[in-house]
């Protein structure tokens, strides 16, 4: 079997890559019966001689592999028939712009393994970039505040190297004694956690934030049940709530109201309503004055990311009461930060931890008969057909 690391071929460049040059010797020792060659790219974190001083192939040529690992979408133009991909394709949500990749990779009888769909026995995503995005997003709030009320100055995260770098920066910084809200507890939530625990910001209760003032930083971080309820007022459980998301609606004033900054690490589902309304915004009670959406979910449950921003340009201003883009510096404007390819921002460290990930929950399977199922769950498309799991995209590629 011969694997291969593509180049990322998006726009705007992506620097980040599947698998590092040492992780790609480690798999050569652990493996040494699989053959590896590495596409030449000019923009990869990791330069091309870095793989060729390692002893891992490195050429232009890619039909002689038979996985291909790559991290953004590929275009279709360069997609090569009858292979085996691993890479975000964006389409299990039926995004409406990626409809033209799923059906050109049904057509040229391609096995997709998209890597949001690498899951365990339970259905937990085993891989992704969501702890260096939340780790990104929560650097980039904290500049935004920083930049609307004209505290202080941080360096863009990109123009930094490690997560290292950037709690060095954050802890140069005097933050007034302001309430962060953080949803989402799972990768994206934590990795944002993560970094306000490294910069000795301190964590309270949900009965304390709500009702307690502080002389210096708090944050709180908090989960569904903490931010929706029932409509009909009923007691609830999370998996009521995933099972049954429209019985619900958003509990989140109360957190608006005593809040400064918003730091968004949730996921959200097709059906979960609303967490943070326009209306909500538009109160004369609201404090929030900063937005971190790191979720990114364009008009989805934070109304107030009505589009994402850019690596170049991060953050924009949000006028409730016209729903509307101003400049952040507008009296009534909120200030969202709503990049929505965060770990770009961070690519070796990225590219370190999701190559790490893909060692331990993905290679394995190739060499052990799959036994328990990572690829199996994975597969999207199979010789041109959707496979069962991912038959409800039938409608959407037709």
């Amino acid at each position: 079997m011969k694997f291969g690391i593509i180049k990322e071929r998006k726009t705007p460049p992506d620097r980040r890559v599947v698998f590092t040059p040492d992780e790609l010797v480690r798999l050569q020792a652990e493996h040494p019966e699989a053959e590896i060659k590495v596409e030449s790219s000019d923009i990869r974190i990791f330069p091309d001689s870095q793989y060729a001083d390692a002893g891992i192939e490195v050429g232009t040529d890619m039909t002689d592999c038979d996985v291909l690992f790559g991290v953004k979408e590929v275009p279709i133009d360069s997609l090569i028939p009858n292979k085996k991909y691993f890479f975000f394709s964006h389409t299990i949500k039926k995004q409406p712009y990626n409809k033209k990749l799923l059906q050109a990779i049904l057509a040229k009888k391609i096995d997709l393994y998209d890597h949001e769909t690498i899951v365990d026995a339970n259905f937990k995503r085993l891989i992704g970039f969501g702890r260096y995005a939340g780790i990104v997003g929560m650097y980039n709030g904290i500049r935004a505040f920083g930049t609307k009320f004209d505290l202080f100055k941080l360096p863009k995260a990109e123009t930094l190297e490690h997560r290292e770098d950037l709690i060095n920066r954050l802890k140069r910084i005097t933050l007034p004694p302001v309430k962060i809200i953080v949803t989402g507890n799972g990768k994206v939530g934590n990795g944002i956690t993560e970094m306000l625990d490294a910069i000795k910001i301190k964590k309270v209760t949900v009965e304390n934030f709500l009702t307690k003032n502080y002389s210096d930083p708090v944050y709180c971080q908090i989960t569904v049940l903490d931010y929706n309820k029932r409509k009909d007022g009923k007691p609830s459980d999370k998996f009521d709530f995933y099972n049954n998301p429209t019985q619900y609606t958003s509990d989140f004033e109360r957190f608006s109201k005593v809040s400064d900054i918003f730091m968004a690490g949730h996921f959200a589902g097709n059906d979960s309503p609303v967490i943070l309304s326009r209306e909500m915004l538009q109160s004369k009670e609201n404090k929030i004055r900063v937005i971190a959406d790191v979720s990114c979910d364009v008009d989805g449950p934070i109304e107030s990311t009505i589009k994402a921003s850019t690596i170049a340009e991060p953050i924009y201003g949000y006028l409730p009461s016209e729903h509307k883009e101003v400049d952040i510096y507008h009296p009534s404007a909120i200030v969202v930060m709503a990049v929505d390819n965060l770990p770009c921002e961070l690519p070796k460290d990225a590219s370190e931890g999701f190559g790490e990930m893909f060692m331990e929950h993905v290679i394995p399977a190739f060499f052990n008969g799959d036994k328990d199922g990572i690829l199996q769950r994975a597969k999207m498309t199979d010789n041109g057909q959707l496979t069962e799991r991912f038959k409800y995209l039938q409608s959407y590629v037709e």
